[in-house]
């Protein structure tokens, strides 16, 4: 087998492996680096995945695909395009990885601290019997959210009404009805 040929196989291989993996996790969901990411070595971030699956079928594809190009040409010697395709295939592989990282830092996770819905108004989602439990509709940390809360007064809310967050415990809201 030449290098060309090798070159060819190794870019081909690669792509099929690569289409293939992108389809069944596009078709079945997940996380497509679930079980390929080195989560042995501590301290570290494991959500980079430079060295994940994809990323390395991706130098796979740059480094076949690009050798195989400049074999084909004829125009550089051997050695010139191993090294050519290598280089490529890094290329690749980092931006892969750059590009997964950029994308989960998009991930936005936010932190519901309740404490910060205390003296707010909201209104009631369900209605509240006497000391009784429902929800209420609430802004927390700048997001309107249903969030489970009690009723620390001895008189019935009515859903709709607007409340008064009065304090926090257990990741539970106590609330009383406001003046009418």
């Amino acid at each position: 087998m030449n290098q060309e040929s090798l070159f060819f196989f190794i870019g081909l291989i690669a792509t099929i492996l690569f289409c293939i993996k992108t389809f069944l996790f596009s078709l079945f969901g997940g996380d497509s680096e679930v079980f390929t990411d080195f989560d042995s070595i501590e301290d570290t971030d494991t959500s980079f995945g430079f060295l994940s699956v994809s990323s390395v079928l991706a130098f796979l594809m740059g480094f076949g695909w690009i050798g195989f190009f400049f074999q084909k040409q004829g125009s550089v010697n051997s050695i010139l395009a191993m090294v050519i395709a290598f280089v490529c295939g890094f290329v690749l592989m980092y931006g892969y990885a750059y590009l997964m990282f950029s994308i989960k830092k998009l991930e936005q996770k936010t932190d519901k601290s309740l404490n910060t819905a205390i003296g707010k108004i909201g209104k009631a989602y369900t209605h509240f019997e006497p000391n009784g439990e429902g929800q209420i509709e609430i802004d927390v940390n700048g997001t309107l959210s249903v969030i489970d809360a009690i009723n620390v007064t001895n008189e019935r809310i009515e859903a709709f009404t607007k409340i008064k967050v009065v304090k926090e415990e257990n990741n539970k809201l106590f609330v009383k009805p406001t003046v009418k």
